[in-house]
């Protein structure tokens, strides 16, 4: 297929846009400057340019939008109308190219987030536990708030077949989470962060991939798509395997309102969660590579 990949330079988009080259598919990246040294066999395009000319890619099949600042950041007033515009813009602007296209593309694929479902603490009783894709949106707080928001925006994008890809923690090298949850129990300060009840709803980058590739390729695959491994476990549970993985100890408990005080707002990222299944990739057939947190984190620790 031709792939257009908005977002296709950052920690997902780079590891996609390798799997869809190596089988075989013609992968344009749109990003705000094309790269000093293009990778080999892929094509770029600048935003400014695309949007004047969406056929200079010629007809295309997907596009994957994985667009969107960083969360990893103090949310500042400025940081948050940041981190919720950029998504925003990057659907309504996909959508005014989409809508001059001749012939638009047969699917999107947009990333989200696990985090729409809410809190498991706080939504428990409402919902049967862990959370699969029917369940409702439970938007309580910026982040939460800032994924309805982003899926909506996606939804008016004029693509017939949209799969809203929600992503859990991302786990692999060079980029996404792993570096920074590991560093503490790297330097022997492993411990449970908060009450270490709260969901860690991870998947290892290769699986990310591979649900990307299952949405592109799946005509029936449409909608919310949870993209976490089946081994759903809690922050605790995460830290003593890490701690085991890497041979340190596990020990050192962070009081949530010391997390609270040093990170402010942005302590919901640590300090609340989701347990949340993947029900329709596992409907679809979809196996995954690393389906359980140990050898993931083996896995990941090999690479380096």
């Amino acid at each position: 297929m031709r792939a257009v990949l908005c977002g296709g330079t950052g920690f997902i988009g780079s590891a996609l846009a390798e799997a869809l080259s190596a089988r075989g598919d013609e992968v344009w990246i749109i990003t705000r400057s094309k790269p000093a040294a293009p990778a080999a066999g892929l094509l770029y395009a600048t935003w400014d340019s695309w949007l004047a000319d969406p056929g200079q890619t010629g007809p295309i099949d997907a596009i994957v939008n994985l667009s969107g600042a960083t969360i990893g950041r103090r949310w500042t007033p400025k940081a948050k109308a940041l981190i919720l515009s950029s998504r925003i813009q990057a659907a309504g602007s996909i959508a005014d190219a989409v809508a001059r296209m001749p012939s638009p593309p047969a699917v999107l694929v947009n990333a989200s987030a696990i985090s729409l479902y809410g809190h498991s603490e706080s939504v428990q009783g409402r919902y049967p536990m862990p959370f699969d894709e029917s369940a409702p949106p439970h938007p309580e707080d910026f982040l939460s708030e800032t994924i309805v928001q982003w899926e909506a925006a996606a939804d008016r994008i004029p693509i017939e077949r949209i799969v809203k890809l929600r992503i859990g923690l991302a786990l692999g090298k060079g980029g996404g989470s792993y570096s920074l949850l590991s560093l503490p129990t790297r330097l022997f300060a492993g411990g449970r962060l908060g009450s270490g009840r709260q969901g860690m709803p991870w998947i290892h980058i290769d699986d990310i991939v591979g649900l990307i590739l299952l949405c592109l390729d799946t005509g029936t695959i449409s909608g919310p798509v949870n993209a976490v491994a089946p081994d759903s476990v809690d922050n605790d549970a995460f830290g003593r395997t890490l701690a085991k993985v890497l041979g340190r100890p596990y020990w050192l408990h962070a009081p949530a309102w010391a997390i609270r005080a040093a990170l402010g707002e942005m302590s919901a990222l640590l300090l609340t969660g989701q347990f949340a299944i993947p029900r329709k990739a596992l409907a679809h057939g979809y196996v995954f590579r690393q389906p359980k947190l140990e050898g993931a984190l083996r896995d990941l620790e090999s690479r380096r």
